[in-house]
């Protein structure tokens, strides 16, 4: 590790930070990047176990590649998308152990804000 940045030995490509978010049955990897050149980029990769005929367990990847000069335009689809499906989509009801239930209907003060997403600090 150099100054707090990891070559990860893909083509010279320096990663710059990670973050890991599981979700259900998925894991999110957001990774910044960086080019020979400096470049900054983001890879948004979907991970998911799945089982093969022959019984072993394999992980599915999906991976999108998003670069600085599309992160304005990206967030603002990201957040407006989301928008849309909280004002179509039905209250969340979630459980506890003892059988309560209690419904969300719209994004809480702890639950973060895809509106809230700043690409700028990754030029810094």
């Amino acid at each position: 590790m150099e100054d707090g940045i990891e070559k990860n030995g893909e083509h010279g490509k320096e990663e710059i930070f990670s973050k890991s978010v599981r979700a259900g049955k998925r894991t999110y990897f957001f990774d910044v990047k960086a080019t020979k050149g400096n470049d900054y980029y983001l890879t948004i990769t979907e991970s998911k176990k799945r089982f093969g005929d022959d019984g072993k367990f394999f992980y599915e990847k999906h991976k999108l590649f998003l670069y600085k000069e599309d992160f304005d335009k990206f967030a603002e689809g990201l957040a407006e998308a989301v928008a849309h499906i909280k004002t179509i989509a039905p209250p969340i009801v979630h459980h506890d152990h003892s059988g309560n239930h209690s419904v969300q209907t719209e994004a809480t003060e702890t639950a973060p804000s895809f509106s809230d997403v700043n690409f700028d600090d990754l030029g810094k």
